[in-house]
């Protein structure tokens, strides 16, 4: 197994220590993290490196330190450091099934086709530039029992951006979905997961809960459906072993919030057929394990059934 790795580079700047974090993934198999798994996959979309400009460093070892914890606050979705967030349902028996990127014409009228053929509830973590595009695909999203949660404005790393800029971001999509459904939304998702210290706060201050996830199976790459399948059957061996009979089970284990996409951030219609497929080949199977799929809602606030 390979371990994402974090390599840091000091320059002196001023008063200032300059540090440059890289956080490098692997495309190897999946990281276990206690109840999380955080699977290694490219980062260039939220770009190679991150620079935090401190007045507090004092000498190396205080950077590497500092530096470390920042990173993981950052990027590990099971960190709690920049406040809480969810990152599993509260039964072994309970799968969160959640979307980002969306609303999107193209994909999302068919999953929401396929999620009812298993009476599959999800959450979709929306943008809001999209929203005000398609309010009558976000209407019909939770008409049919899902739930609409804010994916910011235009899907910033939000770890670059000031205070100010992320209550803008949040505030925007929040508008936008509570002027379609006639109804504020309670659940927020970071783009990336990327969180900095004003990130959870300012989702606070709206009301929301911080959604994370456990299984980040990367179903914007362009791979054959093959792999996007082999990329979630950690879903399928934690069912297992977890709901097994006699000594096999864990009554107290918790369940898998799973992070897939119905859309892209960059522009309305992208293809995600390869996520509908997979979830073709999985619901079944994952159903016939007894798994229930539900909202993020009822993943933290309802007992299983």
């Amino acid at each position: 197994m390979q371990i994402p790795e974090f390599s840091l580079g000091l320059n002196r700047t001023a008063s200032f220590n300059l540090v440059s974090i890289r956080y490098s993934y692997s495309n190897g198999p999946f990281l276990p993290a206690a109840c999380c798994i955080l699977k290694t996959t490219s980062i260039e979309k939220i770009g190679d490196k991150v620079s935090i400009m401190n007045p507090f460093f004092i000498g190396v070892p205080g950077a590497f330190a500092s530096a470390g914890v920042i990173a993981y606050g950052a990027i590990h979705p099971r960190s709690q450091i920049f406040g809480r967030a969810i990152c599993r349902t509260n039964s072994a028996r309970k799968l969160a099934l959640t979307f980002d990127d969306g609303p999107n014409p193209a994909i999302t009228p068919k999953l929401l086709d396929l999620l009812d053929r298993y009476n599959a509830r999800a959450t979709f973590f929306v943008i809001g530039r999209y929203v005000r595009e398609c309010p009558e695909l976000v209407q019909q999203t939770a008409a049919r029992g899902h739930l609409i949660g804010n994916h910011t404005e235009l899907h910033p790393n939000l770890f670059r951006l000031s205070r100010r800029e992320i209550r803008i971001e949040l505030r925007l999509c929040h508008d936008a979905i509570s002027n379609a459904l006639a109804s504020p939304p309670k659940w927020f998702r970071p783009p990336y997961g990327m969180r900095n210290p004003w990130v959870i706060p300012a989702a606070r201050e709206l009301g929301y809960r911080t959604v994370m996830w456990t299984l980040l199976p990367g179903d914007w790459h362009e791979k054959p459906v093959e792999w996007l399948i082999s990329r979630l059957q950690p879903i399928n061996d934690h069912a297992r072993r977890n709901l097994g009979s006699g000594s096999n089970a864990n009554a107290a284990a918790t369940g898998d919030v799973l992070c897939l996409h119905d859309g892209g951030h960059r522009e309305l219609n992208s293809d995600r057929s390869r996520t509908l497929a997979a979830l073709e080949h999985w619901l079944p199977r994952w159903r016939d394990l007894g798994l229930q799929f539900v909202t993020i809602g009822e993943a933290v606030n309802t007992p299983a059934l």
